[in-house]
């Protein structure tokens, strides 16, 4: 579904199909996101809590604390830059870069 475009670069989306505050489960190569939008920013973040593997795009979303939970034991990440803020995950989640052109959502994969 996601096309790739020039640098990197790859359309998830569109701001229309994904309302403040919602996120949405999106595949970009080989990796699954979730592409958050909470507090007028677009976030993406790799799909997993680095606690036991569970999906974050199936947890709740913080827009005023900018955070997203892990649904099974509760851990929060920060979706700047996918930190680990609460136990019990210990290192942080994969962040990747967002762009937004005439209300299209584009992400490029960090290589960490």
């Amino acid at each position: 579904m996601a096309d790739v475009t020039l640098e990197g670069w790859v359309q998830v989306g569109t701001l229309s199909e994904l309302p403040d505050p919602s996120s949405q489960l999106v595949e970009v190569g080989d990796a699954l996101l979730v592409l958050i939008h909470a507090a007028g920013h677009v976030y993406a973040l790799d799909d997993v809590c680095t606690h036991d593997g569970g999906p974050l795009s199936e947890g709740p979303i913080d827009p005023a604390g900018l955070t997203i939970s892990c649904p099974r034991h509760g851990a929060k990440f920060s979706l700047t830059d996918g930190a680990a803020l609460t136990m019990p995950a210990t290192k942080p989640t994969r962040s990747h870069a967002v762009r937004i052109e005439d209300e299209t959502i584009f992400v490029r994969l960090c290589e960490e």
